[in-house]
């Protein structure tokens, strides 16, 4: 299959009523167009990174009442999982697409990495194009712009990501769901690419 865009109906995913009933239509209506998507950024990253990358969809299994308000798919190195390494992220809100290379809280070297991004401010900052966005904690639509972040602040984002254990750093793009980017599969999929190729110098980094 070849990813043709997103649709109001898999908007409208996040408002239907109840987990069973929202965990349907994300199975049915999401879930096959990040197998098309992923196929494709999972190749592309693997040629890009130098390793070989896995596609990962986000189960919801631990979920027993509340129906998830997002749904992703993760591209990371490791086959068995993502949660503990840097990844890449597609997913879906109710009124956006995300676009992250996340670094979560679930990271046993977030301090690490914390520490190597804040030893490298200032490249870390000139390397996210001021159009991009942050997030400090993944389960929330909350961004801040990066354009709105002085030298200060953003220094301030990565020492709380290294100092608070529940802190996160995801950092890329949102686009909203009304947005004509997303009813063209190609333009999206490119649009995508052109993001992960711009925050690669970042995910190399937290590598080294």
């Amino acid at each position: 299959m070849v990813f043709t865009g997103f649709s109001e109906k898999d908007f409208n995913t996040f408002q239907i009523e109840g987990l069973d009933e929202r965990m349907a239509s994300i199975k049915e209506n999401i879930q096959p167009k990040f197998r098309d998507i992923g196929n494709v950024l999972s190749q592309d990253l693997s040629v890009l990174t130098g390793n070989e990358m896995f596609l990962h969809i986000a189960k919801h299994a631990r979920r027993t009442v509340n129906p998830p308000k997002d749904t992703w798919l993760a591209i990371c190195h490791d086959k068995r999982g993502y949660k503990k390494h840097p990844h890449f992220q597609v997913g879906v809100f109710d009124d956006h697409v995300f676009v992250w290379l996340a670094f979560i809280y679930e990271l046993p070297n977030k301090q690490d990495i914390a520490f190597k991004f804040l030893k490298k401010a200032e490249f870390v900052k000139e390397s996210i194009p001021s159009s991009y966005v942050i997030s400090l904690d993944h389960t929330k639509k909350q961004s801040l712009q990066v354009n709105d972040l002085s030298k200060k602040e953003f220094k301030e984002v990565l020492e709380r990501f290294q100092n608070v254990k529940s802190a996160e750093f995801l950092v890329g793009r949102h686009v909203q769901a009304d947005d004509p980017l997303l009813k063209d599969g190609e333009q999206f999929i490119d649009f995508v690419k052109e993001t992960y190729h711009t925050l690669l110098p970042l995910y190399k980094l937290s590598l080294t």
